[in-house]
């Protein structure tokens, strides 16, 4: 038998060294990364701005489908037909004074 061997600290210093870098790495990777956690709060954010913006063009056609019911063939409504044509076609009638 020999005699023991000094070993030198090169290696466990190495093995914590890897270690410690890698749990950096994946630790830095899991807040900033693709997938992080700062990415999942924008996707938040957009997907919030993105169901207001749904809301308000889903009102919007509300009111437009209700305007062309309103002026459809089955239902006409005289007040909004006279609106529109004094709007677009800038028609008055003949008992109405023009202020210009």
């Amino acid at each position: 038998m020999g005699a023991p061997r000094a070993q030198s600290g090169f290696g466990g210093v190495i093995y914590y060294v890897v270690t410690i870098g890698l749990g950096l790495y994946f630790t830095f990777a899991s807040v900033q990364g693709d997938y992080g956690l700062f990415r999942r709060v924008q996707i938040e954010a957009e997907t919030q701005a993105l169901l207001q913006e749904r809301d308000a063009l889903s009102a919007q056609i509300a009111t437009l489908s209700n305007k062309t019911r309103r002026l459809s063939d089955d239902y006409l409504d005289l007040d909004l037909l006279d609106e529109q044509a004094r709007s677009l076609l800038g028609l008055v009638r003949a008992d109405e004074v023009v202020l210009r």
